[in-house]
């Protein structure tokens, strides 16, 4: 799947989903026989209609579109961009992208507009079969030019192949892969340094709450002393999980107030929870939506969490699933949320108590928050090691003119510091929490604008923040950063 052509991966659509249990179309039988009688009266009209179309309408008409467009219609009078009509077929499409399952080759892609490189490569998957590795450079797929491709060419069936010209250092080689049916984990976590749980939550399966108990089990007999709980680009999926999740965290209180129709707020409330015990970092991005706000507003509005990153999609209103006569499903909005404090950010979002930009400083920040106090970030252009530990993320290697740079994200989120960018004067200013501002400017080459991202010359950059050491690998094309 691609997300975007900014940040692409080969997975399931990922729209942004809030679902309650499914429901029975029982549920919504007539309260009274003159209701039934207008529903009926209603139902002719709409066959009178189409009765004339298809007996009379000079250019023909299709049955099955006919009802189609109707349903269709319904659906989009409602001005409500999260209400669908799933046939049975896509029904079934629907229910692979709940589970996150997908057909395709198991790699996450970025594409920088100059260049599409792979960030990550999934273990077990048929791309690391296959050979190829993270930081790869995608030159051609099935023999077309990156800057040719229109649509997603990496996506088909399972057992069909796609070919893929990589280049890797100044080595360039053509990698056959086969597509094959995947499941993308929903909960992953690993330790990192000083006894921090790193846990991913990609989305809200119907499984999700049983493998977080099962990671978290996993994590407390590591010795997990602090968690960092990522929650970027996850798009959401059954509120269910989200609500068992938030009850490892929540032993008593309220995880969030819902409202359907009659516009009454009502408290969804934890009683039989458990604690945490444990200082908790939440990262989230433009792509944190429905279920994952709502885990995000809970533990932060119970004061369980710091939120680290940019400020989430905005999506506060839950759907529910209804089974219909044809073998598909009406993904129809019946409920509104807010958070515990009672606040609605549909259309809004969430704003992260500390807000960083990009991926590999959002995760630095977040695990000096968590108690890493020496860390160090290596790599080069296209990945990230923070601890010796794979992230996503890149720590922003150039080099030009003899000197060597670094992205002014990564820099700033290891000396703890703010970033600004003084678009008129062309100068990176590096502000401490003291206020002490530093300043690299474009003109004298201590500063780099590229793509919208910023670079800092790391021997200016040392110069005023002694602090960091940094050591540059020329045969690995490897850079190394610290700060103790």
């Amino acid at each position: 799947m691609m997300r975007s052509f900014k940040k692409l991966t080969a997975a399931a659509a990922g729209s942004c989903l809030a679902l309650s249990l499914i429901l029975s179309p029982a549920a919504f039988a007539a309260d009274s026989s003159e209701a039934a009688s207008k529903t009926s009266s209603e139902t002719e009209l709409i066959n009178e209609v189409m009765q004339y179309i298809e007996s009379y309408n000079l250019t023909g008409a299709d049955r099955d579109a006919l009802i189609r467009a109707a349903i269709d219609g319904m659906v989009n009078s409602l001005d409500d961009p999260y209400s669908q009509y799933f046939s049975g077929e896509e029904s079934k499409e629907l229910q692979n992208q709940l589970a996150l399952d997908y057909v395709g080759i198991g790699v996450q892609l970025v594409y920088t507009g100059n260049e599409l490189y792979i960030e990550q490569v999934m273990p077990g998957s048929p791309a690391e079969s296959a050979g190829l590795k993270r930081g790869d450079t995608i030159l051609k797929i099935n023999g077309v030019k990156i800057s040719e491709i229109k649509s997603d060419p990496i996506s088909g069936k399972a057992g069909t192949k796609v070919t893929l010209l990589i280049q890797r250092g100044g080595a360039v080689k053509t990698y056959t892969v086969k597509r094959s049916e995947i499941n993308y984990p929903s909960v992953t976590g690993k330790i990192v340094g000083p006894k921090i749980a790193y846990i991913s939550l990609n989305g809200f399966t119907q499984d999700s709450d049983e493998e977080f108990a099962a990671v978290l089990k996993n994590m407390r007999a590591a010795g997990m002393k602090s968690m960092v709980l990522d929650l970027r680009n996850n798009g959401g999926g059954y509120m269910d999980s989200a609500y068992n999740i938030a009850s490892q965290f929540i032993d008593k209180g309220i995880m969030m107030y819902t409202a359907d129709n009659t516009g009454e707020l009502t408290p969804v409330t934890i009683t039989d929870g458990s604690k945490m015990n444990v200082p908790v970092v939440i990262l989230t991005n433009e792509y944190t939506a429905s279920a994952s706000e709502a885990l995000t507003g809970a533990l932060h509005d119970n004061h369980l969490a710091t939120v680290v990153g940019t400020k989430s999609f905005g999506k506060a209103r839950i759907q529910s699933l209804l089974d219909l006569s044809d073998g598909g499903l009406l993904k129809l909005t019946t409920e509104r949320y807010l958070t515990p404090s009672k606040a609605d950010f549909n259309h809004i979002g969430l704003s992260p108590d500390i807000e960083v930009k990009g991926e590999a400083a959002q995760i630095i920040t977040a695990l000096q928050l968590a108690g890493m106090k020496s860390i160090e970030a290596a790599g080069d252009n296209h990945i990230l090691d923070v601890g010796g530990t794979a992230f996503a993320g890149n720590v922003g290697l150039v080099k030009q003119g003899g000197r060597i740079y670094a992205s002014a994200r990564v820099l700033s989120a290891l000396v703890e510091s703010d970033l600004t960018w003084d678009a008129k004067n062309k100068r990176v200013i590096v502000t401490t929490g003291s206020g002490k501002a530093s300043s690299f400017t474009v003109a004298s080459k201590e500063a780099l604008s590229q793509n919208g991202e910023t670079f800092i010359a790391l021997g200016a950059f040392k110069k005023k923040f002694p602090a960091l050491a940094w050591t540059y690998n020329q045969t690995q094309n490897r850079l190394t950063l610290s700060v103790k």
